[in-house]
């Protein structure tokens, strides 16, 4: 058994890079290749793939990308553990050895199901009206798959580390007792499960490195579960403390980070610079899992339509109440959706060199669960006040038919109910049971009401929070941005936003400064949502989880920016009173 297991990614989302499997296959030496390829959304593109087509609800990306590298994994000794099944990993395995057969090799092709709980929806107690339901499993199905021999392992909705944790599992032997070995995998997959966002890619600082074309992230695995980031030689990009601890914050929220094989203790994680683009990852300890597997449920949310008027020049704030009290005297009553939402943008400059730049943007967003209400009425009672609103009226584009949307939640299952199992490479099925409670107590996942492990019981210090900073001195009015970086994201309706401080007075600063409240003042769209702040004193960094911000999920694009993508740049843009010390 090697001593280093060498684990590379060559996606993170399904669109991604699709020259990235050739690139890795070639760029250096690797052990596995991983892709993930599933987000909520996808799961929900793929469910309406699958409703056209029974055959479908695969990621049919990576079959193209396979045809490609197949036989180049084949020759160089590199398995490959992807994701793509998505909601049909049976049919994509089948279609990889289909795809085998027509190019002359024969690979050892496995699969991971049981994660689709559709057809049991009535018997666990899931609602009605679901266009997907699946559990995410844990790594111990690949596992499975890979001591079988398999070189191809396909799975559905599984969690994204588990792609790595489960070659990890399979080379080192580990099993359920080895908490801090599985949390350590963990943590490694969860820095390579976005691909370019751990060498760069969206990186608040990405001015201080060359990202014109990031490569892509390796893990070097060791057998106590400690790993080092790294990406190929001569590859665009840079692994950095700063680009990892981006990575370990996006889409995180507390120090415990659950998942179905153990609950991996985020502040713990020790970061240590070995070399130019290597950072070590080590300390990481690992509780027992919660009983419960979380289950994203997919359903159509309704219909929604969208008109956007431009409004040029001078009494910007005059003319979008002209459009809203003309606009709602044009739409009948028995033609009003159940949804009406306008929104102001003002993009427009004083004085602006161009037309473009002397414009504002106001946003007319309607849903409903009838698709006529959204419809022709709506784009009707746009277009008629064309001649009859306010000067320089015109649209960003004529108004559509309308668009089906959809709703992503979260439900939780007893892990013992779920069917998790690895069909091996010569057909065999082996059921994976859940993990017995193992290690040092784990925490059952909770619904909203309950806080989560880690907040400060009323009227105590909060966990991990710093000595108050020295006296600050002279302050100066600056973007909070100049001394902090950021990333945000989704999970389904919450969003999630870490900050972070780039040296330990940074932190002091950052952490006695950057409370729920002040996060409220200074991104007012969260003043009256609840803010659950968490400190990780060990990545010198805030994580804010802001409940209900993104209303029903990405797909019912409940905002500007559905996905909270840019909520961090936004934060760090806002201005405050830093200590000139610090700037």
């Amino acid at each position: 058994m090697r001593s280093v297991l060498r684990i590379g990614n060559a996606s993170g989302f399904y669109g991604d890079r699709f020259s990235a499997v050739r690139e890795m296959l070639t760029g250096g030496p690797l052990d596995v290749l991983t892709g993930d390829y599933l987000a909520e959304l996808t799961m929900l593109i793929l469910a309406r793939d699958r409703l056209r087509d029974p055959a479908l609800g695969y990621a049919k990306t990576f079959l193209r990308q396979l045809e490609e590298c197949l036989g180049l994994a084949l020759e160089r000794g590199v398995r490959i553990v992807v994701n793509a099944g998505g909601l049909n990993p049976a049919r994509l395995a089948a279609a990889v050895r289909e795809l085998a057969e027509r190019q002359g090799l024969a690979p050892a092709v496995a699969h991971v199901e049981g994660d689709d709980l559709l057809p049991r929806r009535a018997e666990l107690g899931l609602p009605e009206g679901l266009l997907a339901a699946n559990a995410y499993l844990g790594a111990f199905g690949i596992a499975e798959c890979l001591r079988a021999g398999a070189d191809v392992v396909v799975t559905g909705r599984v969690t994204d580390a588990a792609l790595v944790a489960g070659p990890a599992i399979a080379h080192f032997g580990w099993g359920e007792a080895d908490s801090d070995a599985l949390a350590g995998a963990v943590v490694a997959g969860h820095v390579l499960e976005c691909g370019a966002q751990a060498t760069g890619g969206n990186y608040a600082f990405f001015r201080e490195h060359d990202v014109t074309r990031p490569g892509f992230p390796l893990a070097e695995l060791h057998a106590d579960g400690s790993s080092v980031i790294t990406k190929h030689p001569g590859t665009g990009g840079a692994v950095t403390i700063g680009t990892v601890t981006a990575q370990l914050l996006y889409e995180t929220g507390g120090p415990r980070y659950l998942g179905p094989d153990v609950t991996a203790r985020l502040d713990t994680v020790r970061l240590t610079r070995e070399g130019p683009d290597r950072v070590r990852i080590d300390g990481v300890r690992g509780e027992a899992p919660p009983p419960d597997l979380k289950v994203g449920l997919n359903r159509l949310g309704g219909h929604r339509n969208e008109v956007v008027f431009v409004l040029t020049g001078l009494d910007i704030e005059a003319k979008a109440d002209l459009v809203r009290r003309q606009f709602e005297e044009a739409l009948a009553p028995e033609h009003r959706p159940a949804e009406l939402r306008w929104t102001l943008a003002r993009t427009d400059h004083p004085d602006a060199a161009d037309e473009e730049a002397a414009s504002a943007l106001l946003r007319l967003t309607a849903r409903d669960r009838d698709p006529a209400k959204v419809g022709r009425e709506l784009g009707r009672a746009a277009v008629e006040l064309g001649l009859a609103g306010y000067p320089g009226f015109h649209l960003t584009a004529p108004p559509g038919p309308g668009s089906p949307y959809g709703v992503f939640t979260a439900a939780y299952v007893d892990a013992g109910l779920v069917e998790h199992t690895a069909v091996l490479p010569d057909g065999r099925r082996v059921a994976v049971p859940p993990p017995k409670p193992q290690g040092r107590a784990g925490q059952r996942l909770s619904g909203p009401e309950t806080p989560e492990p880690g907040l400060p019981e009323p009227g105590l210090p909060e966990p991990g929070l710093p000595e108050p900073p020295e006296p600050a001195g002279p302050t100066r009015r600056a973007p909070l941005g100049l001394v902090a970086g950021a990333r945000s994201g989704d999970k389904g309706g919450d969003a999630n936003l870490g900050v972070w401080a780039r040296d330990e007075a940074g932190w002091r600063w950052l952490a006695h400064t950057l409370t729920a409240d002040r996060l409220r003042e200074l991104l007012p769209e969260t003043a009256e949502l609840p803010v659950t702040r968490h400190l990780l004193p060990n990545l010198r960094a805030v994580n804010f989880t802001i409940t209900g911000l993104l209303g029903e999920g990405v797909a019912a694009q409940h905002r500007f920016d559905p996905q909270a993508k840019a909520l961090g740049e936004w934060l760090r843009s806002r201005h405050l009173d830093i200590p000139e010390a610090l700037l």
